[in-house]
Parts: structure tokens; C-alpha cells; sequence
């Protein structure tokens, strides 16, 4: 079911409200990931307040889909949607990176509530998620997980062996969703490690898969539908976005994949995000 007008004006609010969050945040702190974090906004907020069953007051509800985040380094982004959504204070998302946080630089399935698996060493999220699959199968629970993932991580070729286990399996409670910004940490993806024709591999490895406008909450609401009514087999959204979403002089910067915020870069950037230029 699509989203009504002024729902869709909601969730763009709250990204609009998250990005501006972030870029004060990591300016104040001096650390974090800004890039891959604006890129993965819009479908981390469709996720958590529009069609993860999720509760915050009872994080480790058995019947509750799972949302990992496998490319770790988005943490800030993924922190600063679950204190919106009310699993721990947004207070506390000035601790970031600091010693004895709960917010560490990559999430970590000990200390944070809402985060489902300790994510930073790329390439095991997939397999992970798939496990997790397939215990909701064994255990008769009607549940989803949702591997958020990173085009970058699709360099490890453990990926594609959790794709392989995943057909094999038939984990039509697993979706992938890639975060497809084209830009990892040293380069364009085509530069570092050409991915090709990403939809004929998915397939290939025996995948639904579907494509839509990653920083589009409506395109990313329907095509999350879509996935969900896929029967026998996994499924994987592309999602096309954009490294540095929303601040002109980060969008498909590599530079801007662990970089440090300036006083003038803040400056200029939240001018940007507020409408005030």
C-alpha cells in the first residue's frame, strides 16, 4: 500500500531532521562516517518507522523482524534512528565514539538496544542475517530480516557464498536491501572493484530482485511490499543513492567516507540541509 501525501512528508521530515543531526554531531565530535551514513537515511527511516515490526520497549521481542545493518561504518545514521524511534534516549547520541558509550563507532549487539548483530568487518553481515532466517523458519515465526548492506561489501566473496546458501535455503524471510551509492572508502566502486551488472548477478545466485530510488521513502515503502510477497526464494532491493545525500560538496565523494567535519564545511553544510541557500 502506497503512502498517503502527508506520511510521505512525515518520513522526509525526519530525514531531512536526521541529516542535519548528523553533520552537528560528527562536526562536534570530530569523527564518525558522514558519507555512507546520509546515503543509507531514507532506507533505515522507511525501515524503523514504516515497515519493521519493531518494538522499543521490548528490544529482543521473539515475533520482531530483524534490521542489521551490515555495512557498520553507517552506525551514526543507524544510532540516530533508533533514539528517534525510542530505544534509547537521543540525548545520548553525543556520546558517539566516546570512551564507555554504548555508541561505538560500529554497532555492537552488546551494549546497544536495537542493534541486532556486532557489524564492521564487512562481508559476514549477509551470512549472519541468513542464519537468523532461517532460525525464524525453524522456530515457526513470521518474521523478516532486513540485511542492509553496502555496494562496497559486495567486493567479499563471503557475500556471495551467504547468496548461494540463501537460494539453497529458500529464505524468502531475507531481504536484502544495498545501499548502491557506487562510492566505497578508496574510490568509485568501478574504480576499486567493478561490480558489473549487479541485477543478472543476484539473479544469477537465484534472488528476486527489484531496483528502486533509495532516497525516494514511497518507491523504498512499495518496493519493501513487493520483496515481502516474494515466496521461495530470497529477495534484494537495489537501492540507488547517492554517497553524501543532501550536502552538495560531499555527493560521491570517497573522501567524504570517514572524514572529519571543518567549522566552515559545517557551516555551509547545514545552510544546505535547512533551505538557507
Amino acid at each position: 500500500m502506497s503512502l498517503t501525501t502527508s506520511r510521505k512528508n512525515e518520513l522526509n521530515a525526519l530525514c531531512n531532521k536526521f541529516r542535519i543531526d548528523l553533520i552537528e554531531l560528527l562536526h562536534s565530535i570530530q569523527t564518525g562516517h558522514p558519507g555512507g551514513s546520509l546515503s543509507v537515511c531514507e532506507i533505515l527511516t522507511t525501515l524503523y518507522f514504516e515497515k519493521a515490526k519493531v518494538d522499543p520497549k521490548n528490544p529482543k521481542w521473539p515475533e520482531r523482524d530483524r534490521v542489521v545493518l551490515t555495512k557498520g561504518h553507517a552506525a551514526p545514521m543507524l544510532y540516530r534512528v533508533l533514539a528517534e524511534k525510542g530505544f534509547f534516549p537521543v540525548e545520548e547520541m553525543k556520546t558517539l565514539r566516546q570512551l564507555n558509550t554504548r555508541l561505538q563507532g560500529h554497532p555492537c549487539a552488546l551494549e546497544t538496544p536495537g542493534v541486532e548483530l556486532s557489524t564492521g568487518p564487512l562481508g559476514m553481515g549477509l551470512s549472519a542475517c541468513l542464519g537468523m532466517a532461517i532460525g525464524l523458519k525453524a522456530d515457526h515465526i513470521d518474521s523478516t530480516v532486513y540485511a542492509v548492506m553496502g555496494d562496497g561489501e559486495l567486493n567479499e566473496g563471503t557475500c556471495w557464498e551467504a547468496c548461494m546458501a540463501a537460494s539453497k535455503f529458500k529464505a524468502d524471510n531475507l531481504i536484502a536491501i544495498v545501499d548502491r551509492n557506487h562510492v566505497q572508502l578508496d574510490g568509485t566502486s568501478d574504480e576499486i572493484m567493478p561490480l558489473g551488472n549487479l541485477a543478472e548477478k543476484f539473479k544469477a545466485f537465484g534472488f528476486e530482485v527489484f531496483t528502486c530510488n533509495g532516497h525516494d521513502v514511497e518507491a523504498l515503502s512499495d518496493t519493501i511490499d513487493l520483496a515481502k510477497a516474494v515466496k521461495g526464494k530470497p529477495a534484494v532491493i537495489l537501492a540507488e543513492t547517492v554517497k553524501g545525500k543532501g550536502v552538495s560538496f560531499m555527493e560521491g565523494k570517497n573522501t567524504w567516507h570517514g572524514k572529519a567535519i571543518n567549522d566552515e564545511e559545517c557551516k555551509l553544510a547545514l545552510a544546505e540541509l535547512r533551505g538557507e541557500k
